[in-house]
This record gives structure tokens, sequence and C-alpha cells, in this order.
């Protein structure tokens, strides 16, 4: 295919970890959780690591100590830099990886244009739809840095950072228009404990991601309602549907929602305690106001501000989302929790295919 990565060879046989990893410099943009963990990933894999962030201390500390104790606490860090100079962190990276909070991404990549080297692949982490504009975050990347379309990939899949950063064994999908892109992305982070699969479904890769959160916000809810795994199972298996429903009318293909970036990240999403979309949407049915959740929970739980979007986006196509829609009016304080259950089974019977 053409508009690839332009690199020396044949990137999809490059060996993971082997001589054309370990030249390999890779930037990743944000030094939460989720950035550190797969930041430590492309290390582990071999490639040459920059971490850029905000925060000074932060940057000191992984340089220095080899850990991020604000984001990952009693993790062990590999030997890599960080820096909060978008100028360095970029030069001469191949690969740069954005994983900042999705509704800031355009604000945050804008001004870094002119630093990216010629023909670098840029990698969201991100999963969320951007308020404003109801854009998928590769759209995103792509208008934000003025690159082609086949230069964006997206990496997701049930990759919850803390286990990730204890090197548990997880799969993910690299996702990209481009072959090329997607072989070129995989082999950078295809590490011992961490292995890439690569699609081509980029809308797809991108919806489930975006919108599992929304479904572990109300799986969060139920839970902290006091309601069990029936309502649990209940609220994922629909949910998927819901995921599905959206992605078809966007023209996704059916069989990524059956796989580790549909399914899969929805059920570690739910289902875990590490998830802070669940773990909000759980203080919040425990009782707590958005903000007292939100600061319970800490770092950034994408499905609050993206479920308006979503369903924004499930309107203008004219696909029902119930579920997100009753998350989106929790949310806004204009539906109250305690009736959301009841809402959603009085709605009227019908097939379980539609």
């Amino acid at each position: 295919m053409s508009g690839g990565p332009e690199v020396q060879g044949d990137p999809g046989t490059t060996a993971p970890g082997g001589a054309e990893a370990s030249r390999l410099r890779v930037a990743v943009l944000g030094s939460g959780a989720w950035g550190t963990a797969f930041a430590m990933v492309l290390a582990d894999a071999g490639c040459d690591v920059v971490l850029w962030g905000r925060d000074p201390e932060v940057a000191r500390s992984v340089t220095e100590d080899h850990a991020n104790p604000k984001r990952l606490p009693g993790v062990v860090l590999p030997a890599m830099s960080a820096t909060t100079d978008a100028a360095a962190a970029l030069a001469g990276a191949r690969i740069v990886v954005a994983a900042v909070p999705s509704q800031v991404a355009r604000a945050t990549l804008e001004p870094m244009r002119d630093l990216l080297e010629p023909g670098a692949v840029v990698v969201s982490l991100m999963k969320g739809i951007e308020l404003s504009t109801d854009k998928r975050m590769t759209v995103v990347i792509a208008e934000a840095l003025d690159i082609p379309a086949a230069r964006v990939a997206v990496v997701s899949g049930p990759n919850l950072a803390r286990e990730i950063a204890q090197r548990q064994v997880a799969a993910s999908v690299v996702a990209a228009q481009d072959e090329t892109t997607a072989r070129f992305v995989a082999d950078a982070c295809s590490a011992s404990y961490f292995r890439p699969y690569t699609n081509d479904d980029v809308v797809g890769v991108e919806l489930c991601g975006a919108v599992k959160n929304v479904i572990a916000l109300a799986v969060g809810m139920a839970q902290g309602r006091g309601f069990g795994w029936n309502t649990t199972a209940t609220l994922i298996t629909r949910g998927l549907a819901e995921i599905t429903r959206l992605g078809m009318a966007l023209g996704a293909r059916p069989e990524t929602f059956a796989g580790l970036a549909g399914m899969g990240d929805l059920v570690a999403t739910c289902a875990s305690p590490l998830s802070r979309n669940h773990t909000l949407g759980k203080h919040l049915g425990q009782g707590m106001s958005l903000d007292e959740a939100i600061a319970a929970t800490g770092g950034t739980a994408e499905g609050v501000k993206s479920s308006a979007s979503v369903l924004d986006l499930a309107r203008t196509h004219g696909v029902d989302m119930p579920i997100t829609q009753g998350v989106v009016g929790v949310i806004s304080g204009k539906f109250p929790i305690d009736e959301l259950g009841a809402a959603l089974l009085a709605r009227p019977l019908k097939s379980e295919a539609v």
C-alpha cells in the first residue's frame, strides 16, 4: 500500500527488540499512567524512548529514578528519558505516541505541528470523541498536526495501565488505514508480555475505545447502587450492542466488536476496579456528586466528557443508544440515578438481534 511511513527497508520484517527497533526513537506525549506504561512497553521492546509531560518533577523522576510515583507508584521503569521540552522530545522521533486527555488533544498537538519529523507516524492512545466536533481522535491528530491519515494509527485493547506496568501478559490492536503503518507500530511495541495484532478498521477500533468508557460508567453506577453480576452482564452485553450499532452506521466491520478492541476492552474496563471510568461510576452510584466522584477517582475518566459527544454522534446517524443516553442524563444532572434502571427496563420489548 502507498502512503505509509518513510522507513528504511520493510518494517514488517523487523524483529521485535532487534537491531532496527533498538535504533528507533519514539516520543510519547503524555506522562499519565497509560502514557508512562506504554512508554515502558516501547522501551522493553528495544526502542529509544523519550516521554514528554508538563510536570518537571515527573520528568526528573522518570529520567533519574526510573519511576513515575504520581501515576504508577511502586513501578520500576526501564531506562528512558523524560522532558518538558516538546522540541527535545520530538527531535528524531520516527514514532510519536499521543497519550493526552482527548478533550485537550487538539490544543496540545497543534503547537507541535512544525516540530514533527518528516514522515513520522503518530499513534493515538486516546479514547474519546472530541466534544466540539464529534470527531475521532485519529481525525483530530491528522488535522492538528497536518499529516495524512495514512500516517496515523491507534492502539486499543484490554490494556489497564497498572497491569501493563506490572508486565502482566496482554494483547492489543494496532489499527491504521495503511497496513505498513500498522505493522511498523506493531513491531515497535511488541514485547515479551505485550502482543499487538494489526487491523485496518480504524473507525471500529476507535469507537470501541471511546464508547466502552461510557458503558463502564453505567456498570459502575449499577454496582455502586448494589446491583450484582446479572445487571453487570446485561449492561456489558447490551452496551456492546450499542457500540456495534454505532460502528456499523459509521462503516466499521462487525468482527472488530467481537475482538480485543471491542469485547476484550469492554470487559476489562467494566469489570476491573483499576478502570477509572468504572470507579467513577461506582462513586456516583454510591451517592457522590460528579465533582466529588472525579476528585475521589483521580486521573482522567474519559467517559465523563466523551459520553455527550458519543450521544451527539449517535443522534446524528440515527442510532439508538439508551445506556449512553442514560449515562449522559445522570452526569448532566437531568436524570436521577435511581431511575436509570427502571427507565432502561421500561423500553419497548424487541428482538435481541436489533
